[in-house]
């Protein structure tokens, strides 16, 4: 039986195809397209994106390298388990991040487009995932570039894809969607009346409240999972 991802994104021929093929593929990862331990093979990627097999290989290296996928059993990759430690480290740097970018907007009383925040309950309402994260990266983003410190940004890059992947898994949920847009708010209010010390607090709980939360459902799961199997 196939175990090819559901996957028809038809792709343009261009100079950065591996980075297509690559992105494509971390989205859906991060959306749980691609569940984790789910085995891809270059033959089936290819074929589903309507590429040839080497952007395929490329992507799948990089992907390999920034901790997505590993060797699966036999041939292809897989995309990796996530573990309650995983996401424990995962979130403690995005908080951290996010305090000192946090830290700094509020000093500079940066006010966030009410639009985005609009937009943003927007996509929690409705049912796609990769909209909700894009929505959620930008307003994170959008404190970092408040921050004025272009490291900050820079730092996020780095981390960012495994935030993503961790955020669709939390999306997943519908109980934390709306919740996560009211706090948002009063981020973005905070920070735009400068209260620097509130911003830090609320954004340090918002990180580690997501970060429990989804250590919890990964627990529950596994002990689900455990039951059936015996």
């Amino acid at each position: 039986m196939s175990t090819a991802p559901r996957l028809s994104l038809q792709l343009q021929t261009s100079p950065d195809l591996v980075d297509q093929v690559y992105a494509a593929l971390l989205d859906a990862i991060n959306d749980g397209t691609v569940q984790p331990g789910e085995r891809l093979t270059q033959e089936e990627i290819a074929q589903r994106f309507g590429v040839s097999r080497q952007p395929v290989l490329q992507a799948l290296r990089l992907l390999k390298r920034d901790g997505f996928v590993v060797d699966a059993p036999g041939r292809g990759v897989q995309a990796i388990q996530m573990d309650g430690a995983w996401i424990t480290k995962v979130y403690e740097v995005r908080g951290a991040l996010d305090a000192l970018a946090a830290r700094l907007a509020a000093t500079l009383r940066y006010r966030i487009d009410p639009g985005l925040l609009a937009r943003g309950r927007k996509a929690a309402s409705g049912k796609d995932i990769k909209a909700m994260i894009d929505a959620d990266m930008k307003f994170h983003w959008a404190i970092y570039v408040g921050s004025q410190n272009p490291l900050i940004e820079q730092s996020a890059l780095i981390h960012w894809g495994h935030v993503r992947r961790v955020m669709g898994a939390v999306f997943q949920s519908s109980e934390l969607r709306q919740s996560v847009w009211d706090e948002h708010q009063q981020i973005a209010s905070a920070i735009a009346s400068g209260k620097a010390d509130k911003a830090v607090e609320l954004i340090a709980g918002h990180a580690s409240m997501a970060g429990a939360y989804l250590v919890e459902k990964l627990g529950a799961s596994l002990s689900n999972s455990n039951r059936k199997a015996a």
